[in-house]
């Protein structure tokens, strides 16, 4: 599993630097953004991935506090865990592949709302959302609560490709840093917490 893992982060990492896969990335970018991306719903949509993991992480702390409730702290704990990892692997990422933005790289084809520099490659976005979402479906696996987290999550990744600001391969490893974030929480957290009581993390 470790060596499936592994090979799964050299895949992500390699991808964007072979000039086949920039060409794939360039295109399918070019088809999702428009000459002008000031869709405001779109623009607020990106926004959403700081106060919503902030808001879940915060609210589920703060209740299991005032209420005493232990499993609530604890979902709260490995929430902080999950976006905390996952974006702590995408820190680390991006200087060390250091891809230019893609309308940096391609000012004339890929077009922004608003100038962004620094590491494209992998999406700080699609991370957050998607660690939020995936520790969201393992603590409640109610599909009506898991669907508009995702709903929502998706939503952050393909806002982040209209507005110009990362190539598809950049959302793709954002999707999966933050899923597999969630679930070495979820795992990290049980972990911890099973020797000393039972605890009711699903």
């Amino acid at each position: 599993m470790k060596n499936i893992l592994y090979l799964i982060l050299w895949a992500f990492c390699l991808f964007p630097l072979s000039s086949s896969s920039q060409n794939i990335d360039v295109n399918i970018l070019n088809d999702l953004n428009p000459r002008h991306p000031t869709s405001e719903y779109w623009i607020q949509t990106t926004n959403s991935a700081y106060w919503i993991p902030a808001g879940f992480i915060g609210g589920t702390l703060v209740y299991g506090l005032i209420k005493k409730d232990r499993q609530e702290k604890i979902k709260g704990y490995e929430a902080f865990l999950s976006v905390g990892s996952a974006i702590a692997v995408t820190e680390i990422l991006k200087p060390l592949i250091h891809r230019t933005r893609p309308a940096d790289a391609y000012p004339d084809k890929i077009f922004t709302n608003s100038p962004t520099h620094g590491g494209s490659f992998p999406s700080g976005h699609a991370t957050l959302a998607f660690s939020t979402a995936t520790t969201i479906a393992l603590q409640y696996k109610r599909w009506y609560i898991v669907l508009p987290a995702y709903l929502w999550a998706g939503s952050e990744a393909y806002s982040r490709m209209y507005l110009g600001k990362h190539y598809p391969t950049d959302v793709l490893a954002g999707i999966g840093i933050g899923v597999g974030g969630a679930y070495f929480s979820h795992w990290l957290t049980k972990k911890i917490f099973r020797e000393k009581q039972p605890i009711k993390i699903e």
